[in-house]
């Protein structure tokens, strides 16, 4: 399976790049911190190495030791793990649900740097994320470029306008997931050209697509709009770099045609799966569209920055995010996170990752119900854009998973195929 493909080649590779880059900033870390840092770095580095030696050889999965806040979580799932009547008693990293041990991968990669100051703060995938931003530079000022020119009449939009400048903005938000540095094991993955041209050619890729439901959700939200309450929208992010500044665009589309007052975006507290948006990232990347020596992009990032401001936009990361939990189990473990999602009027869940917690990340017939999967998660409406880049799909019509399937084995997890699925709730 795919799965079985990310443990046995990907896994090793990220954790092979991940000591890579910490024996490349030794001299930094030596000009920082003197003898120190270069102690921790070796820690750190061997601590990592034996982490790629217990995953290449199926070691069971450990503890974690650390002290920091979401230990006690892990180290309950992985009870958990054990006591799962259907398992083999010591899960390991062969033997277990993927989607549990390739988040203890990256907790672990967290843990390697926590434990070994004064080093604890360096985030080993700030480079890679900074160079995709840089690499999709091309794409970036299309899409800010096209979106001040938006700005301009936006007033004199009507609605079938709107509507379709918020189906061109779903559409690039849901490409944008392409350039994912975790699903390429780090190599480049940016997005080289103007996405706004490639639109309509993409169109059949869409494999479910339900933005006429959010636009109707938001319509009604704004027709149905006191003073007292806000339209709120939350978007659960996934990749910095390019997919980061299209989430952006889409969230101030929202605010500027008024089909949203508000906007909350949800990001990792810890690097995590190589190219997720941290809270670093997104004020580097809003600073970074603000400094830039071109006229739309820096617009971009000022007015961003007027939003975060104002509080029209709000940042948020919760230890959830990543945690190994599927979100089935939010309101348990994490009710504070829960009852937040509750106040949304619409949840945008980005990426494949999300998907797959979304989903339980099972096995499920094609055409199972989306609702039926989400396994009662419903703080909120919902809709998920996602590319296909792991090997759960659910909410096809018949016959259409099994279709592609005859003529690309592969369908699942190229990154070629999407869907804007939505749930309405209860």
């Amino acid at each position: 399976s795919f799965a079985y493909f990310t443990i046995k080649d990907r896994l090793p590779q990220i954790l092979t790049r991940v000591i890579d880059t910490l024996h490349r900033h030794k001299n930094e870390f030596f000009e920082e911190h003197g003898e120190k840092g270069v102690e921790a770095e070796k820690r750190a580095v061997s601590f990592l190495s034996k982490l790629r030696n217990e995953l290449q050889t199926d070691k069971p999965v450990t503890p974690l030791e650390d002290e920091l806040p979401d230990a006690a979580l892990w180290n309950q799932y992985l009870d958990h793990q054990r006591n799962l009547p259907n398992g083999n008693g010591e899960p390991s990293w062969f033997q277990s649900p993927w989607l549990y041990v390739e988040c203890y991968m990256y907790r672990r990669i967290h843990a390697a740097l926590a434990q070994n100051p004064p080093i604890d703060n360096f985030d080993v995938f700030k480079e890679g994320k900074a160079q995709n931003f840089f690499e999709s530079q091309e794409a970036v000022i299309a899409l800010c470029t096209y979106f001040q020119e938006l700005l301009k009449n936006i007033k004199d939009l009507d609605e079938k306008q709107l509507q379709e400048e918020l189906f061109k903005l779903l559409q690039v938000s849901l490409w944008g997931n392409k350039c994912d540095l975790s699903f390429s094991a780090g190599e480049d993955s940016s997005q080289k050209s103007s996405p706004l041209q490639s639109l309509e050619n993409m169109v059949p890729y869409i494999l479910v697509n339900d933005m006429e439901k959010v636009w109707s959700l938001l319509e009604n939200a704004k027709k149905n709009r006191t003073e007292r309450s806000n339209v709120r929208v939350d978007i659960i992010l996934d990749n910095a770099g390019f997919e980061l500044v299209s989430d952006l665009v889409l969230a101030d589309f929202l605010l500027s045609s008024k089909l949203a007052d508000e906007v909350y975006f949800h990001g990792k507290s810890i690097p995590w799966y190589v190219s997720d948006t941290t809270k670093h990232d997104f004020n580097w990347t809003i600073k970074q569209l603000g400094s830039a020596n071109h006229m739309w992009m820096s617009r971009c990032g000022i007015n961003w920055e007027g939003n975060l401001k104002k509080g029209v936009w709000v940042f948020h990361d919760h230890m959830f995010w990543t945690l190994p939990h599927d979100f089935s189990s939010m309101s348990e473990v994490a009710p504070d996170l829960y009852a937040e999602l509750q106040k949304s009027n619409l949840l945008l869940f980005k990426g494949d990752l999300n998907y797959r917690k979304l989903t339980g990340d099972r096995k499920w017939e094609y055409n199972v119900l989306f609702h039926q999967a989400l396994n009662k998660f419903h703080p909120a409406p919902l809709c998920s854009l996602r590319t296909l880049k792991s090997d759960t799909q659910v909410g096809l019509k018949p016959g259409q998973g099994e279709q592609i399937q005859a003529s690309e084995p592969e369908w699942m997890v190229s990154g070629k195929y999407g869907v804007i699925q939505f749930d309405a709730g209860l």
